[in-house]
Formats: structure tokens, C-alpha cells, sequence
């Protein structure tokens, strides 16, 4: 007998207290990048209950619904992300993680509640949408490879002609929305190096082995200067080294000696320039003092770059509707990463971002073991992003798609 997960006592509850609800739930039984099983089974349900026909899976884990307007127009989407973080949740609050290890410490569940919102706001005015919106939820956000590019392959974005996202926000208070056009986030890729010598050494005599350590440390050291010295310094990028694997002895020299971090930035041109400087560096050290290097790159998400045009869109709804107060303008792109970029090599879109602190409880940053959001955002936001869908339709070329 097939589970239900969904109850239909969700029909009759008002909107703030359905999406609520289902915020509270999926805080409570995260699952990590494409194992979003119980996820995907709980938003189809919910979304099925309220009449809307549900596609899927796309990409192992993912689902979408389309909300066919009454009128013909172009096809638009919105995309959340579904999945949670390998890390507890320390929060002393009732509806805490269930799951040992797993959290929603990056707001996700949120964003798919704002994301149902979007759906059921939308399904209630078909009548005036000249067109269809594409919601659509997408697996591992946090992962190398990501969601995206799958759910790209599975075919998500085809007949697509604008794609939208939110993130919430803690440095933001609820009712505040951030905007920025342009670049709005880092690419964010892994990348691994290798030192290898021919075998390990005596700690008295380091002349008689290949010093993997001492190599390694030159190589840390010309790593961290080659932001702004091979790369243009008016190109935002950081590397960071995060990880480092030597040996257990205190008096044996390694054959081998490992290092591994992050490279973000701003400009995809800079980001091949500094991924092959990087190598380059790397190897060139080893060979002259005769170790084997190997430099290995998992490449993860783009750069966002928030189209203008879409942006001006958001912002002239959230003047309308909630005045200037409600928007905050950000000042400079986050290096952190976010796979809604794969969407964005296709079509144009924009990333918003939303205000959830209310206070010291809502103010922990993304990631933090106590990250937790105002709930009262959720409607809010849906409300907004929903006018937008709405709107962008509205703005839409005549006979676009």
C-alpha cells in the first residue's frame, strides 16, 4: 500500500498556515542532494491536493507544475531548490531536524515552500495570466555536479524564456527584498593537489628524500599571491585552502602530501585564467624540485548574472506593491555559489533575495548549526514573487515563448 505523506486537511487551511506547515515539515525530515525521496513524494501530494498536475521525476528527484493561463503567452519558470546540508541541527525548537546529521541549514525548505505558495497564488489566477508559469524544484543545490545541469538535461527549461529564484537572506529583516543586477554570485569550484615523492624520508636527513611538505608549502604560498597578481585585481576571486593531508609521524617526511580548497569568481574569463595558473604554478614547483604533481578541478556552478532588464521588473513590483522600503540594493556581488547560474548560461533570469530576521533566532548566518528563518517571510515572499510571475508575463514580447 502506497504511503501518504500529504494530509488533505491541508486543503483547508489559509495559505500562511499551509505553507507553514509544509516549511515545518520538510525542516523536520531533510534529505541530502538526490535522495530527496520522502521530499519529492510530500510537495507532489501537496501540490496534487490542490489541483495542480505534477511532472516528474526530472533529474532522479526533481518535479515541476505548470500553470496554464487562460490566455496563450510565453512560458516562464521559478526554481527552488529541495535538498539539505550534511550537518546536525542544534536549534532547541519543536519542529528541529528528525534526521541525525542532515539539516535545512541553508533555507531550502523555505524555498519550496515559497515555491508552493508561488503555485497555488497562480493556480487562483489563470484567468488573468496571459501565458504559463513553470514551478519547478530542483534536487542538490549543494552538491558537485549539481541539480541544474540534470534537471537542464531532463528537459526543464525547453519553451522556457525567463527563469526566476529567491535565496533567503538572514542579514535581511522579513519585508526587505535585495536586489542586484549583473554578477550577483561567485562560481564556486573544488580543486585538489597532489604531491607525490619517490618514497618517505628521514625527518634528520630531508636532503636524501623529496620533501613533500616543504614542496606543498611553496606551492600554498604562490597559490595565495596569484589572485590580483595573475588574474586582474579588478576581477573579484578568492582561493582558499582548506584542507591539508600530510603524514603521522613526527619524525618520517611523506611520500605524498595533499592539499584542497575553493576558487570563486566573479568572471568566468578570470576563472579559466586562474584554474590554468593555478596548475601551471603547481606543477612547475614539483618538477623543480622532483615531485609528481597532480591537479585535479570539480567544477561546480557559473557565476549568476541577474539580468538587468529582469531586476528593473522586480523592482518596480516591489514598489507598487510594498514601496521603497521593502527593497534593499546590494551594493556588491556574494562570492558564495549558486547552481540557479546553469539556468542563467541559458536563458535570462534573476535572483532575488529575502529578507527572514526578525531577531537573534532568524539572524544566524547561512550554514550556521542554528540557522532558522522568519516564517512570516514565506507568504510574503510567495506574494511578491507571484505578482512578479504575473507581471512578467504581462511584459512579455506578444506571441513570445
Amino acid at each position: 500500500m502506497t504511503t501518504s505523506y500529504a494530509s488533505a486537511e491541508l486543503l483547508h487551511e489559509d495559505l500562511d498556515t499551509l505553507l507553514r506547515t509544509v516549511r515545518r515539515h520538510l525542516h523536520q525530515y531533510p534529505e541530502i542532494g538526490f535522495h530527496e525521496v520522502h521530499t519529492h513524494r510530500y510537495l507532489r501530494e501537496v501540490l496534487e491536493l490542490h489541483g495542480l498536475t505534477v511532472h516528474g521525476p526530472l533529474a532522479r528527484t526533481g518535479l515541476y507544475a505548470d500553470i496554464e493561463g487562460d490566455a496563450d503567452g510565453p512560458l516562464i519558470a521559478y526554481r527552488s531548490d529541495i535538498d539539505a546540508l550534511p550537518t546536525q541541527d542544534e536549534k532547541n525548537v519543536e519542529y528541529r531536524s528528525t534526521v541525525s546529521g542532515v539539516a535545512h541549514l541553508c533555507g531550502h525548505d523555505a524555498h519550496s515552500a515559497i515555491a508552493l505558495g508561488i503555485a497555488l497564488l497562480l493556480n487562483e489566477r489563470r484567468a488573468s495570466l496571459p501565458g504559463t508559469v513553470r514551478v519547478f524544484f530542483q534536487p542538490n543545490e549543494e552538491g558537485i555536479p549539481s541539480g541544474a545541469p540534470a534537471m537542464i538535461e531532463d528537459g526543464v527549461l525547453e519553451g522556457v524564456s525567463a527563469v526566476f529564484a529567491s535565496h533567503v537572506d538572514p542579514t535581511l529583516s522579513t519585508g526587505v527584498y535585495g536586489l542586484i543586477s549583473g554578477p550577483a554570485t561567485a562560481s564556486a569550484d573544488q580543486f585538489t593537489i597532489r604531491v607525490r615523492g619517490h618514497a618517505s624520508g628521514h625527518s634528520a636527513r630531508p636532503h636524501q628524500s623529496t620533501d613533500t611538505v616543504w614542496i606543498m608549502s611553496q606551492i600554498m604560498s604562490v597559490l595565495y599571491q596569484t589572485v590580483g597578481r595573475q588574474s586582474d585585481a579588478r576581477d573579484t576571486a578568492i582561493i582558499s585552502i582548506c584542507r591539508m593531508i600530510g603524514g603521522d609521524a613526527f619524525n618520517v617526511i611523506p611520500a605524498s602530501a595533499e592539499i584542497g580548497g575553493t576558487l570563486r569568481c566573479i568572471s568566468n574569463d578570470e576563472r579559466r585564467v586562474l584554474q590554468e595558473r593555478m596548475e601551471h604554478t603547481a606543477r612547475s614547483i614539483g618538477r623543480m624540485h622532483g615531485a609528481q604533481v597532480d591537479v585535479e578541478f570539480d567544477t561546480g556552478s557559473p557565476p549568476v548574472y541577474n539580468n538587468p532588464e529582469l531586476v528593473s521588473l522586480v523592482r518596480e513590483v516591489l514598489l507598487d506593491t510594498n514601496g521603497p522600503d521593502a527593497i534593499f540594493e546590494i551594493p556588491r556581488p556574494s562570492m558564495g555559489g549558486e547552481d540557479f547560474a546553469h539556468y542563467l548560461q541559458r536563458v535570462p533570469g534573476m535572483l532575488l533575495r529575502v529578507g527572514t530576521s526578525n531577531g537573534p533566532a532568524t539572524s544566524y548566518p547561512l550554514h550556521d548549526s542554528c540557522f532558522d528563518v522568519d516564517e512570516e517571510a514565506i507568504p510574503l515572499a510567495a506574494r511578491v514573487l507571484a505578482d512578479v510571475l504575473e507581471e512578467a508575463l504581462q511584459q512579455a514580447p506578444k506571441g513570445g515563448s
